[in-house]
Order: structure tokens, then C-alpha cells, then sequence
């Protein structure tokens, strides 16, 4: 009954079998091997464009190297106040890109305006003596577990490329967006301006693994050598291969997002039904925020049910977030133990 994250769940029985199964036998190391090569053919096919594709273990490793890609030391990188290269990221996109400066912009749910970032990306007034306008870094889902639109991240990108900006996407919870707006893993990424995606499957039943999707061939140029000189290329590169085996086979990836997002339609559905709640962004992928009574909140934590007091200590703002096997049985739970702390059959 923890809804803290979808972090601390284990992985996918089918990827850990994936695993198993590459650990046997003999084959070439840092990615030479026929199992990573089938991955990136797999990557490319889903996508529908010839990307290329550099296998990390971390999400964080993922956002640092694609920013560092296309963005210098005395770069701009713009991207949303609650994002996670702004907040949890223990400043390692400004290690990685050698100093590149974060300007966080502020948006209703986690989103960036195009009109916003047309104003805070304007050529700098001073020249050589500010930093320069460099890259935009989107979220999807968002921090508020809410999506772009195919519409709404073209709009956005359409602005970066009038800022001279090349546009990345931390996809750490890609998958959910993909499943909740129904479109094709293309569809929100390059054909609607992105230049490089961290695909993340961590979060969505992967034991550690993300991969850096690269649209442009110009930025790829320099991101096998700036993953190894980092230290996040790995010798025995098929365990991570064999985890994207799994995940990408028969749509198993989609399943699991599609999954953790309707146990989240569930949950959010049956608090936002509670005497004094309020939710504070739409529940569209598999985050839910929601305002509750103390008294609420402190009988749930009593009664064993863990999630995260959003902003500070004593908030009675809550996040809570499902997996990809998070159970009917928790949701309902925890929902009917707060119908009866609020006073409802």
C-alpha cells in the first residue's frame, strides 16, 4: 500500500526473465551485441524515423548527457520550475554540460507556454556578457503527471526553433503519456520537434534502464563519446539491452503504462468524492495530487498507507502515485478507508 512512487516497486516479471535469460553465454561487451542492436532496431521501427540510440542505467545520466548534447558550458537551458533537471537532479545537467544555466519558467500544471518561452528566450541584452540561449527541456508526463499534447508541444517547439533553442523531452514516464493521449511514440516526439528523448523505463517495470533517443544526427555525434567518458557505458551493456527486450516486445511497455494509469483514474476518482477535497491537476497519467482534510490524512497514515506530503512536512496536499502492478485491491483500500474517516459509508 505504498503510493509514494512508482520507484519503489520491483520489475516486471517478464523483464527480470529477460535478464536471466541473456546472462548466459559469452557476448561482446559495450554494446557490441546482437541483443542491443535488436533494441535499436526495435527503437526505430517504433518511432519511425533512423534515430540513434545510447542505453544508460539512470534517468539522470539520460537528461545530463542529451542536454549536454546541445547545450555549452555558457548555454541557456530553459525549462519548468517543478522539472525534474531543475529540482532532483543534484545539479548534475550543470556538471555534465560544464555549466550550462537552468531558467525555470513557471506554467499551470507542469506545462510550458509557447508564448512564455518566446519572452524569456529573447536574445540577451548584454551580449557576451549573458548567458545564451541554447535549449529547451520539456517534460512528459510532467511533474503534475499531467501531458502535451501532440498540438501543444508543437506549439512549443515551434517556439524553441525561433529561439535557435534544440528541444529535449525527459520521458521518464513516456510511456504514460503515450498510453493516456492514445497517439504514436512519434507523434510526441520528433514529428513534433523534439531533438532528443530520455526514454525512461525505470519507473514502468524496468529494472534500470533508460535510453537517449537522438532525432539529430548532428547531436549524435557526440553523445557515444560523452556517455563513456561519463562512466555510463557499460561493459556488459545486454543487461540493459535485454531489459528494453522485454519491455518493447508485444507492446508490453504500453500494458504496463496503460495499467498504472487506470489505477490512478481509479484512486483519484474516489478522493476527489471526499467531504473537503480537491484535486489539483487533472488525474491523466499515473500521479494523482489531491487536497485533503488532516484529520483524513493523519487516519490514513495511521492505517499503514504511505505516500509523499507534497511542498512541506504538514501539507495537506498529497501525491500519490501508481505502477504498473499496483493492485485494485490498495486502491480501494485506501479509498474506503478514507470514505470512512470522512464520515461515509
Amino acid at each position: 500500500m505504498n503510493f509514494c512512487s512508482d520507484n519503489v516497486t520491483g520489475a516486471a516479471p517478464q523483464i527480470l526473465e529477460a535478464i536471466v535469460a541473456a546472462n548466459g553465454g559469452a557476448r561482446m561487451p559495450y554494446g557490441a551485441d546482437d541483443i542491443t542492436a535488436r533494441v535499436e532496431a526495435r527503437l526505430r521501427e517504433m518511432f519511425e524515423t533512423d534515430c540513434q540510440v545510447f542505453l544508460v542505467a539512470t534517468g539522470t545520466a539520460a537528461n545530463s548527457l542529451a542536454l549536454a548534447a546541445i547545450a555549452p558550458p555558457f548555454g541557456a537551458v530553459f525549462c519548468h520550475r517543478e522539472s525534474h533537471v531543475n529540482v532532483d537532479e543534484c545539479g548534475a545537467p550543470e556538471f555534465f554540460t560544464g555549466g550550462a544555466k537552468l531558467i525555470a519558467l513557471d506554467g499551470n500544471h507542469a506545462l510550458i507556454d509557447a508564448n512564455e518561452l518566446l519572452r524569456a528566450a529573447a536574445p540577451p541584452a548584454h551580449g557576451v556578457h549573458g548567458v545564451q540561449p541554447a535549449a529547451l527541456s520539456l517534460t512528459q508526463a510532467t511533474e503534475a503527471g499531467t501531458v502535451y499534447t501532440p498540438e501543444r508541444l508543437a506549439a512549443v517547439s515551434a517556439a524553441a526553433r525561433a529561439r535557435g533553442l534544440k528541444v529535449h523531452m525527459d520521458g521518464a514516464r513516456f510511456a504514460n503519456a503515450v498510453a493516456a493521449l492514445d497517439c504514436t511514440p512519434a507523434d510526441i516526439s520528433w514529428r513534433a520537434g523534439i531533438d532528443v528523448l530520455s526514454f525512461g523505463a525505470s519507473k514502468n517495470g524496468a529494472l534500470a534502464a533508460e535510453a537517449i533517443v537522438v532525432f539529430d544526427p548532428a547531436i549524435a555525434a557526440t553523445v557515444a563519446f560523452r556517455r563513456k567518458r561519463g562512466g555510463h557505458l557499460f561493459a556488459k551493456a545486454r543487461l540493459l539491452a535485454a531489459q528494453f527486450d522485454a519491455y518493447l516486445a508485444d507492446g508490453l511497455w504500453l500494458r504496463l503504462a496503460a495499467h498504472a494509469n487506470a489505477m490512478a483514474a481509479r484512486l483519484g476518482a474516489g478522493l476527489a468524492a471526499l467531504p473537503g477535497a480537491g484535486l489539483t491537476h487533472p488525474v491523466t497519467t499515473n500521479q494523482v495530487f489531491v487536497d485533503l482534510p488532516e484529520s483524513v490524512i493523519a487516519g490514513l497514515e495511521r492505517a499503514g498507507f504511505l505516500f509523499y506530503r507534497w511542498g512541506a512536512a504538514d501539507s495537506t496536499r498529497l501525491r500519490l502515485v501508481t505502477a504498473f502492478n499496483t493492485r485494485i485491491e490498495d486502491v480501494d483500500a485506501l479509498v474506503a478507508e478514507a470514505r470512512r474517516l470522512s464520515g461515509l459509508p
